[in-house]
């Protein structure tokens, strides 16, 4: 399989992929393929079941095999990378972050526990092994690997967290002092082996009205009154 960059750029909006003959891609977003270079039935979508929880709502997934090409375009702001899947791999990843992934993978769900759920507003989880196979991440800027420790716990905002290790451990807290904690998205304190993707690019609205040239006062007030963030504009 072979992945170019429609742009000379990190955050391309549109890459494409070629197969060679007996390669198989299935794709997890197929309304984001804008064009296709092939026969239609080297195309074939299929529902998808994501867990045995979700019996009433399914999801779509597109098998394209080769000879192919096609184009896949990506939201503004948004990158993907090739994560190389091998034996031990034990990476845990959202539906939403991943674009492909190869033929002979085999796909298991993880089941959050209810608080992690209603935080991460994602159910299930999904671990994808194999012996030798790709996965397509996308995620919000350049994706960033960082090593984790099994004692000292590494605190990642709760929405830049793209994939972790099965055996790591995972709370969500906010940490600092009280001020460091009213201003701050919920994180998780993570600790275990291996290492987790993060994503890079955050939204942050404060920051961008600063750049936007807001009052003085207005942030001084902000920053010093309790959730002050909330009540002044």
């Amino acid at each position: 399989m072979n992945i170019i960059n429609e742009a000379e750029a990190v955050l391309s909006q549109a890459l494409s992929l070629e197969l060679a003959a007996g390669e198989v891609v299935y794709i997890l977003h197929p309304g984001q393929i804008l064009s296709f270079q092939g026969a239609s039935a080297q195309r074939e979508d299929q529902l998808m079941d994501i867990a045995g929880i979700y019996r009433k709502r399914k999801f779509v997934q597109s098998r394209i095999s080769g000879p192919v090409k096609f184009m896949i375009g990506l939201p503004t702001g948004f990158s993907m990378q090739t994560i190389p899947i091998t034996a031990g791999s034990d990476l845990l990843f959202e539906w939403k972050h991943v674009m492909f992934y190869t033929a002979g993978m085999k796909v298991d769900r993880r089941v959050q526990t209810f608080k992690n759920a209603v935080i991460t507003r994602e159910l299930v989880k999904m671990k994808f092994t194999a012996e030798d196979g790709l996965l397509g991440v996308i995620s919000h800027g350049p994706l960033y690997r960082m090593e984790l420790d099994p004692v000292r716990p590494t605190y990642v905002d709760v929405g830049c967290l793209v994939a972790y290790p099965e055996n790591a451990q995972l709370k969500p807290v906010v940490y600092g002092n009280t001020l460091a904690s009213q201003h701050m998205n919920y994180h998780w304190e993570i600790t275990g082996r291996g290492y987790i993707l993060l994503q890079t690019s955050k939204s942050d609205g404060q920051l961008e009205r600063d750049l936007e040239g807001g009052g003085f006062i207005k942030r001084i007030l902000r920053e010093v009154i309790p959730f002050g963030g909330v009540f002044i504009k």
